[in-house]
């Protein structure tokens, strides 16, 4: 039954993700590295933002083979919903002007971005591609710390995406001190818990 929870707050988040990061590409303060690197994709090809996280997904799902990673229902649903629902916020939301809307657009999406990863984590519905490789790279280098495996992979990213042309700047140090910290105040409010299976009433026979 907590499928009927599990399922709609999956979607909400990973749509209320994707909203998250429109906010901070129309702050133009900085992203985070991934995204930094989505948007260099689509500065030098000319697809939309959302089509190149929709896109870059697919390699780096492939790379879960090797990992023997499994994808889950919220993995595949995360490669398609995040970007489609990025698109969609670009397309509506009004281009921030001046340095106080500018602000209030990189606020409000770093803070959304904590929530939106709460409600889809806490979803337990399997991680999205990105997370998944970073946990498996972690799994099959059991010497290396997650953190390290962490900061190496946005690092690469972050400077890949830089060269391309993505906008990384204060709102990509403002993301990276405080996720974690949002993440850690939502998630446990919002992970649905397995539901305790029903206790035994059956009456057993007494041995005399």
């Amino acid at each position: 039954m907590d499928l009927f929870r599990r399922v709609p707050q999956l979607f909400a988040g990973l749509f209320l993700y994707g909203v998250s990061m429109a906010l901070m590409v129309e702050s133009n303060l900085g992203l985070n590295p991934w995204d930094v690197f989505h948007q260099g994709l689509a500065e030098v090809t000319g697809i939309s933002f959302g089509w190149i996280v929709l896109l870059v997904g697919v390699p780096v799902l492939l790379l879960w083979i090797p990992l023997r990673q499994r994808p889950g229902f919220g993995t595949v649903a995360n490669l398609v919903v995040v970007g489609f629902s990025a698109d969609a916020a670009l397309a509506v939301l009004p281009a921030g002007e001046g340095l106080p809307a500018r602000i209030g657009y990189l606020v409000g999406g770093i803070l959304l971005n904590g929530f939106a990863t709460g409600l889809y984590i806490g979803s337990r519905m399997g991680p999205g591609p990105r997370d998944g490789l970073m946990t498996g790279l972690a799994a099959r280098f059991p010497t290396i710390s997650l953190r390290l495996i962490r900061t190496g992979l946005e690092l690469s990213v972050l400077g890949a995406g830089f060269l391309l042309g993505g906008t990384a700047g204060i709102g990509t140090i403002a993301y990276a001190v405080t996720i974690g910290p949002l993440v850690h105040l939502f998630l446990p409010a919002l992970t649905v818990r397995p539901r305790p299976a029903p206790a035994d009433h059956r009456v057993l026979p007494v041995r005399v």
